[in-house]
């Protein structure tokens, strides 16, 4: 082809491909997980569990994970971060009491996560967005 043909391809009705999704649709599996982890208490539901009430094994829940690039952990990182704005918006907590009910075993865990999330500690984000 030469340039004039090329040139004029867009003038002949030829339309430029679609762009790219910035997100792509998760599996429905994935999708489930998400649900169960944002309605659940977080002290209490873990991998196996969440597997066993979506009627497969373990090592499938991973697969299909795998299969959409995401893993368990990430996703219950993920549901934390949400569920903890969230409190937060209503009503402030001690980071003990949210820590508890994010289901974090140690208070320390839950500090480094929520420096991880904000980018600033647990009493620093209460003395400039709370008080």
């Amino acid at each position: 082809m030469d340039m004039q043909h090329i040139a004029t391809r867009g003038e002949q009705g030829y339309a430029p491909p679609p762009p790219k999704p910035r997100h792509f649709a998760l599996s429905r599996t994935t999708d489930r997980v998400l649900q169960i982890l944002l309605e659940e208490d977080l002290a209490r539901v873990r991998a196996d569990r969440v597997a066993e009430e979506l009627g497969i094994s373990g090592t499938t829940l991973r697969r299909r994970l795998r299969g959409d690039h995401t893993s368990y952990q990430f996703l219950l990182d993920r549901a934390r971060q949400y569920r903890c704005e969230k409190q937060l918006r209503e009503k402030w907590l001690p980071g003990k009491c949210l820590a508890d009910d994010l289901g974090y075993l140690e208070v320390n865990s839950f500090y480094r996560a929520f420096r991880r999330w904000t980018g600033m500690s647990y009493s620093q984000y209460k003395v400039q967005y709370c008080f």
